[in-house]
């Protein structure tokens, strides 16, 4: 993929070194005066955008039975939370801690005191949805994961390409990092009956 710059040369973007999982997504040409008031003179940076999104050959290996949420829950509301594990890299305790997020600020009396007729406490349902990153998707503990929910019955947990690898900014070992690796996992809980 090349473009030409506004000096008409022809400009290749970069695009990182290990691009089996990235491929290009568009080519942008970013211009801006140089000086406020003077709009003749322009800065000129091309750049790539590249995206981690699946080819369409590719598939997630985590697969879910449902998608999330589901029909056969009668949704109430949805909790959302992020979690991360900035060190020792367990995408595990990421997703833990991402479904404990959603849930921590939360209070559900309507179960309780009967608010909904017909509906009592052991008949609530959770749907889970996770994103966590495509390469760490298979080291993920679902059963530890829905150890965080105290009540309810969890009907279905869907994964998906999702989440973020990042780095820490330091690699300490003495805690069990294998790298600087950061994992982050997003969590979207439904809550119904």
């Amino acid at each position: 993929m090349s473009a030409l710059s506004n000096s008409g040369t022809l400009v290749k973007p970069l695009i990182p070194s290990s691009s089996s999982n990235f491929r290009p997504f568009t080519f942008v040409n970013l211009s801006f005066p140089l000086h406020r008031n003077n709009k003749s003179k322009f800065i000129s940076r091309p750049f790539a955008v590249v995206s981690a999104a699946p080819m369409a050959s590719e598939q997630s290996s985590v697969k879910a039975a449902d998608a999330v949420p589901d029909s056969n829950i009668k949704l109430l509301f949805v909790e959302m939370g992020v979690g991360y594990d900035q060190h020792g890299q367990d995408i595990t305790s990421a997703a833990m801690r991402a479904c404990r997020d959603a849930i921590s600020s939360n209070s559900i009396p309507a179960f309780r005191r009967g608010s909904i007729p017909g509906v009592s406490f052991g008949e609530m349902k959770l749907q889970i949805k996770l994103g966590v990153p495509r390469p760490l998707q298979h080291l993920l503990d679902i059963e530890k994961v829905k150890s965080v929910f105290p009540y309810g019955t969890i009907s279905n947990v869907e994964v998906v390409d999702g989440g973020l690898i990042c780095s820490s900014g330091v690699h300490v070992e003495e805690m069990g990092d294998k790298n600087d690796d950061c994992y982050i996992v997003n969590a979207a809980v439904y809550v119904g009956y």
